[in-house]
């Protein structure tokens, strides 16, 4: 079974050079590896992205991976210090003061990579 095993989530770029630039520079993250014309990028506790290279990618418009964190509002300011823009909701159910949204219990935060690929932070 999958109960035990860790999971990586696999995003397409259209510039690689441009998403490698965007994850380990804005995001901080390392490049573990190249396979097949992309990039693994270890994310902490063992989890990973992988980045590959898609001529024809179209950008999802749902939140294609998040980042768990303890303290959303430093992680936010953090991120914002190296040019990452994050996005502001005002829909019913849900509105971002600064780049972060409140709910029970949990607070969230959206920004989209170089390739347009919606990512989040999460403090639950």
């Amino acid at each position: 079974m999958l109960t035990d095993k860790q999971v990586a989530a696999i995003l397409p770029a259209k510039d690689i050079e441009r998403a490698r630039d965007f994850y380990e520079n804005k995001l901080g993250l390392e490049v573990q590896g190249e396979v097949g014309g992309g990039m693994i990028l270890s994310a902490g506790l063992g989890s990973a992205l992988f980045i590959y290279q898609k001529e024809d990618m179209v950008s999802a418009t749902h939140t294609v991976a998040g980042f768990n964190v303890e303290n959303i509002e430093k992680e936010v300011a953090d991120l914002k210090s190296r040019g990452v823009v994050f996005e502001e909701y005002d829909m019913p159910g849900m509105e971002t003061v600064d780049g972060v949204a409140s709910f029970e219990g949990a607070k969230s935060a959206w920004f989209k990579d170089s390739e347009g690929n919606i990512l989040s932070l999460n403090q639950m």
